[in-house]
């Protein structure tokens, strides 16, 4: 038998047309992807279900208090151990911490095991991750034109390839209206952003960047024009021309990567960064003072989870204390599931396998089992995120397993 790709060579009649499917958007999602935060009130207490987290109410409670010390500023030099059996939900804590403190703060997260099999020293490891967890917010001005598309005309040659693509753009706001007009750049962006009379969009005035906001209320009634992911908004009031402040949140250890070899951007998706100099670090901290002092940037100290603390050495505790002072130290929070262990390194045992000069500057927050009722609570929320139907007798059946094993 010939394959189908012969039959669609022949030409003619007997060509199969391939059958085109639509291409669905596929998420990623992961274990924790449905926390939103640690589900809160105004009074820090633990609602029973709320922002993807169920149960652990005196935990959450804990972490909320430690969050409003974190934005008080009062929680300098110390850091959090979540302790707790397996499964108890000391990862989502930490998660829900990080998202509580707003969406640009930098979330970084290692297991302690994974610094031993690095092509890095221990320490070089360690600092990698406290700057991952360490943002820098970083301001510029830049001018734009703002408004809503009236009219687009644009001038196509009769014949391709003889004179440059020429046009017009009307663009308004409620006070005024404008005609500019556009060359062959700026039609084939306009082209690759699909925009059209009743779009509002921005213009960068530097880089000719065309961004499409939405569109106008005012063609709400335009049928013909509109999806399901239509999004409607006002039209621009002012002028046209506006200067508009940008924020970009950026991490210190991408800031070292870039300029710690040629290729550091490339170095940032390769994933392949290698050791940095200490000298890169220390010109980077002095620019990054400057910046703050001009007003030009400003520092987010972020999360850093350290999963299996228990795993760390005596080396890394100690580099742990000294990093912990540090002016530009994130929120660290450990997590161990381990009771009275061996500090590795030494041949001295000590509470959760920490030292005890770092245990004293951590602020202990106990994880408890779930009851069944809990896990099946956590198993529909996750079911409604993965989009999945499950009844009620099949949640009561898998939160029993969950809770005899």
């Amino acid at each position: 038998p010939r394959s189908a790709r012969e039959k669609m060579a022949e030409g003619g009649e007997g060509v199969k047309v391939a059958e085109i499917k639509d291409l669905t958007r596929i998420e990623r999602i992961g274990a924790h992807s449905h926390i939103r935060g640690l589900g809160l009130d105004d009074a820090l207490e633990a609602r029973k279900v709320s922002q993807g987290m169920v149960g652990q109410v005196n935990a959450r409670k804990a972490a909320g208090v430690i969050l409003q010390m974190i934005r008080d500023g009062q929680i300098a030099g110390r850091a959090v151990l979540l302790a707790g059996q397996p499964g108890t939900g000391k990862t989502a804590i930490a998660m829900g911490m990080a998202k509580a403190l707003g969406e640009e703060t930098p979330f970084a997260m290692m297991a302690g095991s994974e610094i031993f099999s690095m092509e890095m020293s221990k320490t070089e490891a360690l600092t990698q991750a406290f700057r991952k967890a360490i943002g820098v917010k970083i301001k510029e001005e830049t001018e734009i034109i703002e408004g809503e598309v009236v009219e687009i005309e644009i001038d196509r040659p009769a014949t391709s390839g003889a004179a440059p693509k020429m046009g017009k753009l009307t663009l308004k706001t409620t006070e005024m209206e404008t005609v500019y007009d556009l060359g062959q750049k700026m039609i084939e962006s306009l082209d690759k952003e699909k925009v059209s009379a009743g779009d509002v969009i921005t213009i960068d005035k530097v880089s000719g960047r065309i961004t499409k906001l939405g569109r106008s209320f005012a063609r709400s009634r335009d049928y013909d024009a509109m999806g399901a992911q239509t999004k409607f908004v006002q039209c621009p009031e002012g002028e046209l021309q506006k200067r508009k402040e940008v924020v970009h949140v950026v991490t210190l250890h991408e800031i070292d990567v870039i300029n710690s070899r040629t290729q550091g951007f490339l170095a940032l998706f390769a994933g392949d960064t290698g050791e940095i100099r200490p000298e890169v670090r220390e010109q980077i901290d002095t620019k990054v003072a400057e910046w703050r002092e001009e007003g030009k940037a400003d520092i987010v100290p972020g999360v850093l989870f350290i999963d299996e603390v228990h795993m760390l050495d005596i080396e890394c505790f100690t580099y742990l204390n000294r990093a912990l002072e540090s002016s530009l130290a994130p929120i660290v929070i450990f997590a161990t599931n381990r009771g009275i262990c061996e500090i590795k390194g030494t041949d001295m045992s000590a509470p959760h396998g920490v030292p005890v000069d770092l245990l004293d500057r951590l602020v202990i927050i106990r994880t408890l089992p779930y009851a069944a009722e809990e896990m099946v609570k956590i198993l529909a929320v996750r079911a409604a995120v993965e989009g999945l139907r499950v009844d009620e007798e099949s949640l009561a059946r898998l939160g029993e397993i969950g809770d005899a094993t």
